[in-house]
């Protein structure tokens, strides 16, 4: 789908990587520019191959460039004339620094789109702060969905990074779209704090249009989701939503709990929603009766949406991730098999048709890159 289109990525950790793997999964040629000592997610587990670094950069070609050098910086700067993306997460003003002003970036090659991702934007009282992921969960009110304040502890998967790095990759798609009409380059700006916090718009508009500040179990009792422990001590999913389809056959078939269903409490979405706590402990109870298996059965045979809830060992192997083909592996010449996870997008029925590459070593593509820019470099001011 993006055959033929370039992107030149100065980034490191997840915002900036993971935006550009997900443009070179739709078939970009995604050069990766590395500082000498390579991007420090790569020895997030000690060696330069970490599990960190391989998640976020398939697809890619790696190129050491040390900025400070002149002759490294012609390098960059002939690339970067040849492409039709730039894509970096520095600091604010660090390509300035570097001598690579967006403006002038811009004058020289008028169609480029260059996307730069920050913390916080280029204004206000944060702008020059560092930041990392659970910055922009505390900041942007995603913690405060999350944590139990009695109990604060820092846990689960990257947010804030993730929805940044695609927001990032959105903008650019529309850019590359715009750029086929006007035959304009675009710069592009997204900030950690507002992509985290465009995330969450259902919180905001609780708040905004209701004055309800949400809390951890705000969302689950407004959805009607529910997390109960079975008799074999293994966890089950259910998710009944807004209507009473799905309601009325958790607790007519499934539960057999008619004293529930006639329960003047739980006669309404909205009472459900009010009495949350309690119906989740009545809940709670009864499905400590039975194992695991025999709910999901019963679940499914009553057409009630459920899912197990899975350690990342056992989704792997779950049949419906089997059946989807959801595991992608690939042979890195020196690294040997790389197993990961395929992009989600499938296209008239197919995974995106491209020269699916395993994430690169420090450097693998240094030469062949140099070498396709051939005299450029020497000659570019």
């Amino acid at each position: 789908m993006l055959k033929g289109v370039r992107v030149v990525e100065i980034g490191a950790f997840i915002t900036a990587p993971l935006a550009s793997m997900m443009l070179g999964d739709l078939g970009a040629d995604v050069i990766k520019v590395e500082r000498p000592e390579g991007d420090p997610f790569r020895r997030a587990r000690g060696d330069l191959y970490s599990p960190n670094f391989v998640a976020l950069n398939r697809n890619k070609r790696s190129i050491v460039l040390d900025l400070g050098s002149g002759k490294d910086k012609a390098t960059l700067l002939a690339l970067i004339d040849k492409s039709d993306i730039l894509l970096d997460n520095l600091r604010l003003g660090a390509l300035t620094k570097y001598g690579l002003d967006p403006r002038h970036l811009a004058s020289r090659n008028p169609r480029l789109i260059h996307c730069s991702i920050t913390g916080f934007g280029a204004v206000g009282p944060y702008r020059g702060r560092p930041v990392f992921d659970a910055v922009g969960q505390a900041l942007s009110g995603i913690s405060s969905l999350t944590l139990d304040p009695n109990a604060p502890m820092s846990s689960g998967p990257t947010i804030s990074d993730d929805v940044t790095g695609m927001y990032a990759c959105f903008a650019i798609l529309g850019a590359l779209y715009d750029r086929e009409r006007t035959g304009r380059g675009h710069r592009l700006e997204v900030n950690m704090l507002e992509a985290s916090m465009a995330f969450i718009q259902g919180a905001f508009a609780h708040f905004m249009q209701r004055g309800v500040i949400p809390d951890r179990f705000t969302r689950a009792a407004t959805s009607q989701s529910y997390v109960f422990r079975c008799a074999d001590r293994k966890l089950l999913a259910v998710h009944l939503s807004t209507g009473e389809v799905f309601w009325k056959s958790l607790v007519t078939t499934v539960l057999e709990a008619a004293e529930l269903a006639t329960d003047a409490r739980f006669a309404s979405h909205l009472q459900r929603v009010k009495h949350y706590p309690v119906l989740r402990d009545l809940m709670a109870t009864r499905f400590l009766a039975r194992t695991r298996s025999d709910w999901m059965l019963r679940l499914e045979q009553a057409d009630v949406p459920f899912a197990p809830v899975y350690q990342v060992d056992e989704a792997l192997a779950d049949p419906q991730v089997l059946a989807n083909g959801t595991v992608c592996e690939l042979i890195h010449p020196t690294e040997g098999r790389v197993r990961t996870i395929h992009s989600p997008v499938l296209v008239d029925g197919k995974r995106p048709e491209s020269d699916m590459r395993a994430p690169p070593t420090l450097g693998e593509h240094s030469e062949e890159i140099r070498a396709a820019i051939g005299n450029s470099a020497a000659s570019t001011t």
